[in-house]
């Protein structure tokens, strides 16, 4: 018989330990935990672990697992309001379904590890399902979308994954999403320094230093680009190993269009994936760069240093 498993972790906690020392963070994240795991229960659900930041828990269905964790995610969201930004944590969530092993007391299973992985892969705030567990009757209310098949590491197959909206303004702001390509990345090294970015009339700079910066569509990120299609949190920029690393942490995917020397381009597509930011070319978020109106980045790295100048190309 299936077995519908969740994850649900925290993210930011470590901003939130340094924020507020160890005793008090330590208090903050237990008391939350042990919260999601009282909702876990009052679905039905059955805690097994709890993993520090997150719980992993086991459910009879999928419709309980899904009812128990959009009550977190409404009801932790409600909480978040009130709190300062510097201490903000929010959920990331997994749930499959699937035949599971009790052990010893530990359990073992696909479903288990794919769990855990979208639990991984989903962004703050997000709740993401395998097609397995929106087939079962979680009744029409539950509003969700296909992101499509999903590469979980150690997998052959890739699962259908669906995103749960547990917010009104969700729908209304996201528009499908595109197809995406696997293509080839190119593996070339480069110093980094700093990077550049502008869009339309704004400007900023961000030395190595100052990194990782997000990309995204809400004022949390450190640069915003307004467009629906363009994820709260899409893109993060960081500094590693003396190179300019780009990745996608959004629910419809990025691509990257380099530029070579003699001419010719080859192209990434990226669905919470990283490529290296090299040479020149552009970046598209939220749809691929054959949609001219898509917001696009142009970029460049010369010398240690990395430019970008951001271009949303409005609707024609």
């Amino acid at each position: 018989m299936a077995t519908t498993v969740v994850f649900a972790d925290l993210t930011g906690s470590t901003r939130v330990f340094e924020a507020m020392g160890n005793a008090r963070a330590t208090d903050t994240v237990t008391r939350l935990v042990q919260w999601v795991g009282d909702v876990c229960e009052a679905h039905g659900g059955r805690v097994i672990k709890k993993l520090g930041d997150g719980i992993f828990a086991l459910f009879p269905a999928g419709a309980p697992a899904i009812a128990a964790m959009l009550e977190v995610q409404r009801s932790h969201h409600k909480r978040l309001l009130k709190w300062p930004e510097a201490l903000r944590m929010d959920l990331q969530i997994g749930i499959a379904s699937g035949e599971v092993v009790e052990v010893d007391g530990d359990f073992y299973g696909d479903a288990v590890n794919v769990a855990s992985r979208l639990s991984d892969l989903a962004g703050p705030g997000q709740i993401w399902a395998t097609e397995s567990v929106v087939d079962q009757r979680i009744g029409p209310e539950v509003r969700h979308r296909s992101l499509g098949p999903i590469s979980i590491r150690g997998r052959q197959e890739t699962p259908t994954v669906h995103r749960i909206d547990w917010q009104d303004e969700v729908v209304d702001l996201l528009t499908l999403p595109a197809a995406l390509s696997t293509l080839a990345r190119p593996g070339i090294d480069t110093a980094f320094g700093q990077i550049e970015l502008s869009w339309l009339d704004v400007h900023a700079a961000f030395g190595a230093r100052d990194l990782p910066i997000h990309l995204g569509r809400v004022n949390e990120a450190d640069f915003v680009v307004n467009d629906p299609r363009v994820s709260r949190l899409h893109a993060r920029i960081e500094a590693r190993n003396g190179s300019c690393i780009l990745t996608d942490v959004s629910s419809y995917g990025t691509w990257v269009r380099f530029r070579d020397a003699d001419g010719s381009s080859s192209e990434v597509a990226l669905r919470r994936d990283e490529c290296m930011l090299h040479g020149s070319g552009e970046i598209s978020l939220g749809a691929p760069l054959s949609d001219f109106t898509a917001p696009t980045i142009s970029f460049h790295t010369a010398g240690g240093r990395v430019q970008l100048a951001m271009k949303a190309e409005a609707s024609q």
